[in-house]
């Protein structure tokens, strides 16, 4: 099943779901009826106006075509706007939606045919909460391109999978709409392919081809600054391409309005469709991402200590590339200078010396702490003090709060001085939460013991 197929599928699940609760309630369906003539349906296509809802038989189509009103009220519910229905038997399916002939985009001339990287799948993107709302975006602009989010602008420190999401874009529409014209570059290699066309005398035939594609994913927008020639090529290509319904996706490492050098109406274009950013993984995804890289170089993780992947995970989580040299690092020690089977933690801490920071429990500040919960989590002091809420960063700033007054015995007031002048009774209860957390979460618990074990206290 493909990510597509599974998304369509856990919406239509709940859908299914409220159609039997409206149906009950209304009175017009019960679970005999419900099971007979529903529950075989599925969900084939979607956009943000329709769905394409298909059935095994006449019979079928018929008693849901007498329930559509229930229907369509329950997908758009679940979807959170109007969505209508059309629903059709599966003879019907090849009628309306012919598979597209599996065929190659044509090549664009001066141009690569995508220039895609091929490893870059939204199959291998570890998804959590640092970038599930951009991971959403991406893979809602893949699915229907030029009909959701345009542009698309993702932003963010380098190696926390920008690059990734963009070529997850551009080779899902490869393979589902191989007719479409997909391209991928970087700004630096657009600013040169327009310095060159300039001088051969070619910049018009360089535009048509550009506005003759599909989908345009451009990386590391924000070297485009200062180059005004490109400036004004760039703005032209945009305003057809997304006049055109083209789908632009782009991504910085920051956000539109903090590009210095960019036209104002450049900014303004980028700033029109949705932007969206990604942070550092937090613990958990950081894990997975580790996990995903053992399995790709063959490495059989049961080899791997827990308490390894979770040192690694709480050292190097600044972005993926760290954790992933961090990971390779581990991994030529182990092989060269290990005699052991297995890694276990000594071995760990044995490669990474020097590398990763721990703190003397005998030089133990509050600032301290908060550096170390921050490293651990992979957020800076200054979001870990912020008046930023959302959650990781909440979630942070209590296991901080909570470490200060367990093993410096730090008065609520002090402690709240410490975080951004915070009121001592909300530290009181960020204390509380963390507490309760301890004895009912195996979550919290392991994160404390780790950061005990950076902390080097018990």
């Amino acid at each position: 099943m493909t990510v597509m197929d599974s998304y369509l599928s856990d919406i239509w699940k709940r859908t299914l779901t409220l159609i039997l609760e409206k149906g009950k309630q209304q009175e017009k369906l019960d679970n005999l009826i419900f099971n007979q003539f529903f529950s075989d349906s599925k969900l084939m296509d979607l956009d943000e106006k329709k769905a394409l809802v298909v059935v095994p038989g006449y019979i079928q189509q018929t008693i849901m075509m007498q329930n559509k009103e229930i229907v369509e009220e329950a997908i758009s519910e679940v979807q959170e706007r109007k969505i209508s229905c059309e629903i059709v038997m599966e003879s019907q399916l090849q009628k309306i939606r012919p598979m597209a002939a599996k065929k190659k985009a044509p090549a664009i001339t001066g141009l690569n045919t995508t220039n895609l990287i091929q490893d870059y799948t939204f199959d291998n993107f570890v998804v959590g909460g640092s970038n599930r709302e951009s991971h959403s975006a991406a893979l809602a602009c893949a699915y229907n391109p030029g009909q959701f989010f345009n542009p698309l602008f993702i932003y963010g420190n380098s190696g926390l999978g920008k690059t990734h999401l963009l070529n997850a874009i551009g080779n899902y529409v490869s393979e589902h709409a191989p007719d479409k014209k997909v391209y991928y570059t970087t700004s630096e290699d657009f600013v040169n392919a327009v310095v060159n066309s300039i001088k051969n005398g070619q910049i018009q035939e360089f535009k048509e081809e550009m506005n003759d594609l599909d989908v345009l994913l451009v990386d590391d927008i924000q070297f485009l600054a200062g180059k005004e020639k490109s400036h004004e090529t760039f703005f032209y290509i945009f305003n057809e391409l997304v006049n055109n319904k083209k789908q632009i996706c782009l991504t910085s490492d920051r956000h539109p309005t903090e590009i210095k050098g960019l036209e104002e109406r450049l900014i303004s274009r980028f700033s029109s469709g949705l932007s969206v950013g990604v942070d550092s993984p937090e613990f958990e995804t950081s894990v997975a991402i580790l996990k995903v890289k053992l399995e790709k170089q063959s490495v059989d993780p049961s080899i791997i200590d827990d308490d390894v992947l979770a040192y690694i995970a709480s050292n190097f989580s600044q972005d993926v590339r760290k954790l992933e040299g961090a990971l390779n690092r581990l991994l030529f020690y182990s092989i060269n200078f290990s005699n052991s089977t297995r890694i276990d933690f000594k071995t760990a801490v044995s490669a990474f010396r020097g590398q990763a920071q721990t703190i003397d429990k005998n030089d133990l500040t509050a600032s301290k702490i908060i550096r170390c919960v921050a490293d651990y989590y992979g957020l800076t002091k200054l979001q870990l003090v912020s008046k930023t809420r959302t959650k990781n960063i909440a979630t942070a700033r209590h296991m901080a709060m909570y470490l200060c007054r367990k093993h410096l015995d730090m008065p609520y007031v002090k402690i709240g001085d410490e975080f951004g002048k915070r009121d001592h009774s909300t530290v009181m209860s960020a204390c509380e939460k963390v507490e309760k957390g301890l004895k009912n979460d195996e979550t919290y618990r392991q994160a404390v013991g780790e950061l005990e074990k950076l902390m080097q206290v018990k």
